[in-house]
Parts: structure tokens; C-alpha cells; sequence
């Protein structure tokens, strides 16, 4: 089990939301990264200078970090200061509160990615865990125990919420029979043996269409073509992946250079390589890619083929 801690807003609607991901094993509210010890609820209402805060238990393996930070976002206005929907005061605050540090890259990848899609700045707190102190008893679980309470987060969402699975999750790879029937020649060498395709003699190189590229062996979202383009290299090249957590990174020493691999994480297909020579304005990197490990969708079949939680990115 992994924990994480998320003010947004008042906790009762906070908690009900974020109890109904499924992964999430165990919530509760309380009062978090504030100066004085063992606050009441009256304090923090005062300004004790604590947010009311849910801790999340969560099973790594049934969902992400990362998946579970984007549906958070979905529940709160992350431009917002001290403020959600009515409720404001400093205890409203939005904040991830993390204790295990191996956590802040996926925080500050996916506030990153977050800050792209807005135009005014992230107000979202991002700080290790100082304190945390349980709410009291009334408050856990409030929504539940009183199910027509106050809610500033919509039953729709909540809903959604219920019904989104993660799709770094949800795709297995086949076996190695499997993978020959399914992939071409070429398709197969690329993300088994590392092969790397001829440049400006594959399918994608060129492609601009609105869509979403997916590992072909597992069906993995991957990048999207907004973050794709023209590097003139002769392959498919992305600023960025749909989310650090689908890929993995290795240092690849073949052919007499330094080079760093990039693989998708759950089928262990080699994708390409990631160089710093990107625009600049992108963040920097290049992701160099064969299309031979790729699967376009266009944004119309994304829906109908699954990927209809995707469609905001492209």
C-alpha cells in the first residue's frame, strides 16, 4: 500500500470523491502541514493555518500516482487561492502532501503537464508531509452518514471518478508466440530485439493527424500527437510521454554511444530513445520513436476504442 495526502477543499466532499477511485483501499480526513499541534475543527476554521486534508491509501498495483493525481485535478480548480467553489479561507487550500520522496517526480511531472493545459498558474502546494492530525469522528465519512450533506464536488464527478480506470493498469502483455502472430516482421524486431526502422521509411514520421499513439503490443497510451513534432530525424519525435509513469528509461551503451532507451513500462517494449537536443520551449527533450512500436488512434476512434479519458490531451 502507498499513501498520499490531498487538500482540496472542504474534506467531506474531498474524501467521498477520492474513496470512490478504485485502488483506493482507505481514506481519512483531517488537518494537515499547520504550526500547532492537535487542532479542532474551530481552530482550523479560525485559520489555525492547517488544510483540511484526506489521506489516501492506495494500491500501487490496482492504480497510479500519477492517474490518481489527474483525477484530483478534475476535482478541484488548481488556479484557485485559498478557495473552492464557496468555501474560502486558508484551511480551502488546494496541496499534495507527499512522505515518501520518490513520489515528487510523478507530483511534478503531472503539475507540469497540468500547468500546459492552463493559462493561469498552478495554485496547487506541493510539500512533504509536516503533520497530519485526524479529523474528529463527525467528520469521517460525512457524506456518507449524512448523504445529503454539503458537497462542492458534483455527484457527475464523483461518479466518473467511480467508473475511470487507470490505463497504465489495464494493459498485459502478450507471450512471445502471441507477439509473432500479431506484430509484422519489423513491428516484432523494433520492441523485442531493439531493432531501429529505416528514418523517413515508416508510417508515422510525417503523420499530424489529432490522435493518440499506443504501444502495439499492449495497447499502452503513450504520446500524443499534440506533443509530437517535425525534428526532421526521419521518426516520429514527442516532447514528452502522456505520463512518465508509461515509460521506463535505460541506459542504452550499443553501438559505440551513450544513449538513454526508452521502453514502455508494462509491455517492456522498446520504443526509441530520449535525447536533450527537444525545443527548447517543449521542455527540451526529444523523444525519437519508431513507428514500427506504435499504434495510431485518431482522436474520432478514441472513444469507441477505450480512450475516451484521453481525448482532453489531443
Amino acid at each position: 500500500m502507498a499513501e498520499i495526502f490531498l487538500a482540496g477543499g472542504c474534506f467531506w466532499g474531498m474524501q467521498k470523491y477520492i474513496s470512490s477511485v478504485h485502488g483506493v483501499t482507505k481514506t481519512e480526513t483531517g488537518y494537515a502541514n499547520g504550526p500547532t499541534e492537535s487542532p479542532t475543527y474551530e481552530q482550523v476554521c479560525g485559520n489555525s493555518g492547517h488544510a483540511e486534508t484526506v489521506r489516501v491509501e492506495y494500491d500501487s498495483k490496482e492504480v497510479s500516482l500519477g492517474f490518481l493525481l489527474r483525477l484530483y485535478f478534475d476535482a478541484i480548480d488548481p488556479t484557485a487561492v485559498n478557495r473552492q467553489v464557496g468555501d474560502s479561507g486558508i484551511q480551502y487550500r488546494t496541496g499534495i502532501y507527499y512522505t515518501e520522496e520518490s513520489d515528487l517526480p510523478v507530483i511534478r511531472s503531472e503539475i507540469d503537464r497540468l500547468q500546459k493545459t492552463l493559462s493561469n498558474p498552478v495554485a496547487i502546494e506541493v510539500l512533504p508531509l509536516a503533520n497530519f492530525y485526524p479529523a474528529e469522528e463527525y467528520h469521517q465519512e460525512y457524506l456518507d452518514k449524512n448523504p445529503g450533506g454539503y458537497c462542492h464536488i458534483s455527484p457527475a464527478k464523483i461518479q466518473k471518478a467511480a467508473q475511470a480506470s487507470d490505463p497504465a493498469l489495464r494493459f498485459s502483455a502478450p507471450d512471445a508466440v502471441t507477439l509473432k502472430e500479431k506484430l509484422t516482421p519489423m513491428q516484432f524486431d523494433v520492441t523485442q530485439n531493439a531493432a531501429t526502422e529505416p528514418p523517413f521509411q515508416n508510417e508515422y514520421w510525417d503523420s499530424n493527424r489529432p490522435g493518440i499513439y499506443v504501444d502495439v503490443t499492449t495497447g499502452e497510451p503513450l504520446f500524443t500527437a499534440k506533443d509530437k513534432f517535425d525534428s526532421g530525424c526521419g521518426w516520429p519525435s514527442f516532447s514528452r510521454p502522456l505520463s512518465q509513469e508509461l515509460v521506463t528509461e535505460r541506459r542504452d551503451m550499443s553501438h559505440g554511444m551513450i544513449r538513454t532507451e526508452i521502453r514502455s513500462k508494462k509491455g517492456n517494449a522498446h520504443l526509441g530513445h530520449v535525447f536533450p537536443d527537444g525545443p527548447r520551449e517543449r521542455g527540451g527533450l526529444r523523444y525519437c520513436i519508431n513507428s514500427a512500436a506504435l499504434r495510431f488512434i485518431p482522436k474520432e476512434d478514441m472513444e469507441k476504442e477505450g480512450y475516451g479519458e484521453w481525448i482532453d490531451r489531443v
